[in-house]
Parts: C-alpha cells; structure tokens; sequence
C-alpha cells in the first residue's frame, strides 16, 4: 500500500485528519493534494493518472474515428477542420501529433504519366485563364482533362469537369478509349448538373463561360470543339507540356491517384468504375474538404453561398 493511500485510508476509516498523518509521516499536504486530484480524474479507472493522460487518450480515439470517417485520406489539416466542425477545440499540430504516434497515414504516393497528345493540324485555343483558377460565381469558369485508370482487365479512361468556383466535380465519364466521345460525354455531364445548355448559356460572348484543358488532340477534335461551340461555351487551353497551366485539374488527379488508385488494385472494368464514380461524386463533392474553398466540401461550399445571402 502506498504512502498516500494509507493516508487516505486513515481519513476515510478512522477520521484522522490527513495533515495530522502528513505529519506524522513526513509528508507534505500538498503532496497528497496532488495524488488525491490525480486518483479523481477521469482516466483513473482506465489507468491514465493525470488529466493530460486522460485527455490525449481521448483525443486519440476522436482522431482515429475521424480519420476512419474520412476514409482515411484526410492528412491533419482536413482531419483538424472534421474535428473543429464536430466541436473539438483542438490545434492542427494536436491532431497531427496524435496521426503520428497511431501511425496513421493520409497519403501514399504514386504518379503517372500523362496522356496529352497533341494534334498540330487542329486549331489551337488562347490560355484565357494565365494560370489564375478562381471563380467569383459557379458556371463562370470549368476546367478538365482526362486520366487513366488501370485494370486487370485493361485500361479505363475517365474524363472530368471541375467548376473552379467550388471546386465541385460537375462531369465524371468513363471508357475504355480516351477520345472526343468520352471528352464530349464528361462536358455534357457538366452541363446536365447545372440544369442544361439554357443555365450556362450567355448572349454576351466576353461572358460565356469558359472551359480550360490542355492542348490534347482529344479537346482538338472537331467532334469536341463543335459541341462547346454549340452550348456557348468557350474554349481555352494551356501550353504542351506545363502541368501548372492546367494546375487544377491535375491537381483533382493527383488526390484521385493518391486517395483511390494507390490504395486499390481492380480486377476489372466494372469494379474500377464502381469504386471511382462514388469517390468522385460521393467522398470528393460531399466529403472531402478543400483549402481553396476554407476547408469545405464543394457542395457545402455552393449551399452556403446559396444560403448566406438569403439570409442577408
């Protein structure tokens, strides 16, 4: 039996004072103070002796279960805006120090190559982005490009639109070839979400909206270019070869390649589809927090606008 405990003992069976045992036994009071409080705190029971034991622990588990949450892809800045949304008042090198010492990992990286192919007897389109991805209103500039994902069963090609107002992914198509038929399905997708050619259409051409990729035979074609010519949509593109002229929409690849393809090895076509369609429109739009747009999902992000001058 400890020191303290006996004192404590000797209070509680007998009612001896316990500066009376202090002193009898050369003790401080404010020694058997500090035991006594660490025996009351609520990590005493699971063995955690002091409140920042207790507390860590309890931060821990609201870590893993966020992190778990998130699927495991969230690194300690986004895992710190899951945790302030639910109510923890927590820093980011809090959260990140209890990442550490569970060893839990957002990211894995993997790249590959890219598939831009130019066709140098298309018509080219002037850069009328100049690397500046921001947005003052939805549907006033989109970006995309085109990836590969790989199979067991051979490759599956997906297209994408991104609004660089929110960030939201408007148009996600697959196929097993990377051409102007997958290229034209994605922006028609685009357009099928915000509510058709006549919600993106503008009659002053300086204000159509306007759709960046690379300079890809895929965005060349006629087949593509007809298409955007017919919904208002004017076209623009970066230089061959400068990933940073089309920065945003690489940079949907790359969390796409590091959060899914990286931690995924598909069998088949279908299987593959599955699983990125539903990161795509499910985790990524709805879930996944961005820090271009304050560390919200996209479709957080356009319901807030939408609701905050409403409110005004």
């Amino acid at each position: 039996m400890s020191v303290a405990r006996f004192i404590a003992d000797q209070r509680t069976n007998y009612r001896v004072p316990h500066a009376v045992s202090c002193r009898l036994l050369g003790v401080s009071e404010a020694w058997f103070y500090k035991w006594h409080k660490r025996t009351q705190s609520p990590g005493a029971a699971t063995g955690l002796h002091t409140t920042r034991d207790y507390r860590r622990d309890t931060i821990d588990r609201a870590v893993a279960v966020a992190f778990d949450k998130a699927r495991g892809l969230h690194g300690s800045p986004r895992l710190h805006a899951d945790l302030r949304a639910d109510g923890w008042t927590v820093t980011e090198k809090t959260v990140a120090d209890s990442m550490c010492r569970q060893g839990l990992v957002a990211r894995r990286i993997r790249r590959r190559n890219g598939l831009t192919r130019q066709d140098k007897t298309a018509p080219k389109f002037p850069d009328l982005l100049g690397r500046d991805f921001t947005a003052q209103c939805p549907d006033q500039r989109w970006v995309g490009d085109i990836t590969e994902i790989p199979t067991a069963a051979g490759k599956l090609y997906l297209a994408t639109v991104i609004d660089l107002y929110s960030r939201r992914l408007l148009g996600a198509a697959t196929s097993r070839h990377p051409d102007a038929a997958l290229a034209c399905a994605a922006i028609e997708m685009g357009v099928a979400t915000r509510g058709g050619m006549q919600a993106i259409w503008r009659d002053d051409d300086a204000q159509k909206l306007i759709f960046h990729t690379d300079r890809g035979s895929t965005y060349t074609a006629k087949r593509f270019t007809r298409l955007c010519q017919k919904m208002g949509i004017r076209q623009s593109m970066g230089r061959v070869g400068s990933c940073f002229d089309n920065a945003a929409a690489e940079a949907f690849f790359s969390s796409l390649e590091w959060e899914v393809l990286s931690r995924n090895e598909f069998h088949t076509i279908m299987e593959a589809q599955a699983v990125v369609l539903e990161w795509c429109y499910g985790f990524y739009n709805h879930q996944r927090r961005h820090s271009a747009i304050g560390m919200m999902s996209p479709v957080d992000y356009e319901n807030t606008a939408v609701t905050e001058p409403e409110a005004a």
